[in-house]
């Protein structure tokens, strides 16, 4: 067995005995989503959404949640503990590289993100009959690109923060902005105008998610925003990361 395969079982491993994570980062979405299906008038269809219910409305932005809370949290404030801690310098005389860490690391959560989002479509569907995405191959598309952009700016966090604690004070800055602007705190609709259209362009890109939900195509130029930030993102993190 390789090295990267035993480091991806060791960090799969302590991601699922850590309550934190486990809790918040794979389950907390989905019983939002869960327990707003509870309330009746939110089951209703809605003039302010074309006849939508708000249930239906509200399921790409709870996956926004799942992806966020993962990728700007999670990543973000491990890697800093490590470093932090000597983890990686530690590692730096052993033959496995730090990298494989690194790639470990991205491996899990990735995989944990997907499995949120999935819980968050399931429940949906089989609680209360939340229409699976009419424009599949859109979705994923958009949900591919956003992912990538929101674990990139995870990875840039981890690389400019020298402690966990000045990680976790940076992600929740950014963890709050995306909530915000992916309309999570308030449905979109309820956000002003210009706030709206400045959250199209706000990794993971919730419009996309939300138009690829509806059945329409993905706007292309909120594409090409979440791959170039996914590029800038990546890069400046590759470039700066520091293992000690």
């Amino acid at each position: 067995m390789s090295s990267l395969v035993k480091l991806v079982q060791t960090e799969a491993r302590l991601f699922v005995r850590d309550p934190t994570s486990l809790l918040i980062g794979l389950l907390l979405p989905t019983v939002i989503l869960v327990g707003l299906g509870a309330v009746p008038i939110l089951r209703e269809p809605s003039a302010d959404m074309g006849g939508a219910r708000f249930i239906d409305y509200f399921a790409p932005s709870v996956i926004v949640m799942s992806v966020a809370v993962i990728g700007l949290t999670t990543l973000p404030a491990v890697m800093a503990g490590y470093r932090e801690r000597g983890v990686l310098r530690r590692m730096r005389t052993t033959p496995v590289h730090p990298g494989k860490l690194l790639v470990a690391q991205l491996v899990v959560n990735v995989a944990a993100a997907l499995v949120s989002a999935l819980l968050v479509v399931v429940a949906g569907r089989l609680a209360y009959g939340v229409p699976l995405p009419r424009n599949p191959l859109g979705f994923a598309l958009a949900f591919v690109l956003g992912i990538t952009a929101v674990f990139a700016i995870g990875m840039l966090v981890a690389a400019v923060a020298s402690t966990a604690r000045a990680a976790s004070g940076i992600s929740t800055v950014l963890f709050m902005s995306v909530m915000f602007f992916g309309g999570v705190y308030l449905p979109r609709f309820m956000l002003p105008e210009a706030v709206a259209r400045v959250g199209d362009y706000v990794p993971p890109g919730v419009q996309t998610l939300l138009d690829s939900w509806n059945g329409e195509s993905p706007d292309a130029v909120q594409l090409l925003v979440m791959a170039v930030v996914a590029v800038a993102a990546g890069a400046a993190s590759a470039r700066i990361f520091k293992w000690e």
